[in-house]
């Protein structure tokens, strides 16, 4: 049997699964679909012709556009209906047409996304996807299985971010771009192939990092992309020299970490 609030509201044209377990003032609206295994936590809703299903945790206070999927079976060539999951944190946006898919064993057989994340319409996240909190992709993204996206990441209209890519907190990606390859934190990439084109300044303003503080990080940055060798022998070699700067040495272990892709560079997508 189901568990549903006293206070939820669930339309009587929706359909609502036995064992779904439905929270305080959970609203589901005509013709949505929840399935047999998903919570639903207090405060969320449901518009109209939203699809949640799967092993799906929608977190407090979300808000589901209409056509929007969540939870649904990867898309992976490899899918064979294991058991997987989907959590979604609280107080999350997911317009019209968004698609979010559960994880896959291979890939650790669960999707996370964190807290306060605004999808717009037709923006893609798929299968074993890491999101953490504050991001905002904008119409069309597409992640593609096994993407990692830091905290108050923002993701352009249709950017396109390959399998396994990094992209790290604070980072922006133009409109359109095609993200190959791991994009630093604060850092600011565009096109196709997608270069990196310096550091998110007006975000890290935002953020109230202090001006002094930029500087020093954009002198990093010169040294990381500008130097005589490659970028991790270059990063590599300056690490001592901003032990005192926090969002310089967030950059730098961001480059030493192990990763299934490049970085992407300055001059031509990668290094």
């Amino acid at each position: 049997m189901s568990s549903i609030a006293a206070s939820a509201r669930i339309h009587p044209l929706a359909l609502v699964e036995d064992g779904a377990v439905i929270g305080e003032n959970v609203v589901v609206g005509p013709f949505s679909h929840v399935g047999p295994r998903v919570v639903l936590k207090d405060g969320v809703e449901l518009i109209s012709h939203a699809v949640v299903s799967g092993r799906t945790e929608i977190g407090r206070n979300c808000r589901i556009f209409p056509m929007a999927v969540i939870g649904g079976v990867s898309q992976s060539l490899h899918e064979a209906g294991e058991d997987s999951t989907l959590t979604v944190g609280d107080n999350c946006v997911m317009r019209e047409g968004v698609t979010m898919n559960c994880g896959t064993v291979g890939g650790g057989g669960k999707t996370v996304v964190g807290n306060n994340c605004l999808f717009l319409a037709n923006s893609h996240v798929a299968h074993d996807c890491q999101l953490g909190s504050d991001i905002i992709m904008s119409n069309n993204v597409m992640l593609a299985g096994h993407v990692h996206v830091a905290d108050r990441a923002i993701l352009g209209g249709g950017c396109a971010v390959h399998q396994f890519t990094r992209i790290g907190r604070q980072a922006f990606i133009g409109g359109l771009s095609a993200v190959n390859y791991d994009v630093i934190p604060y850092g600011m990439l565009n096109g196709n192939p997608g270069v990196l084109g310096g550091l998110n300044v007006v975000g890290m303003t935002r953020a109230g990092i202090e001006r002094a503080t930029i500087h020093t990080v954009r002198r990093a940055f010169k040294q990381i992309f500008e130097g005589e060798s490659n970028i991790r022998a270059n990063a590599a070699a300056i690490r001592n020299d901003y032990a005192d700067c926090k969002e310089a040495m967030e950059i730098l272990d961001f480059i030493a970490a192990d990763s299934d892709r490049a970085i992407s560079s300055t001059f031509r997508g990668k290094g």
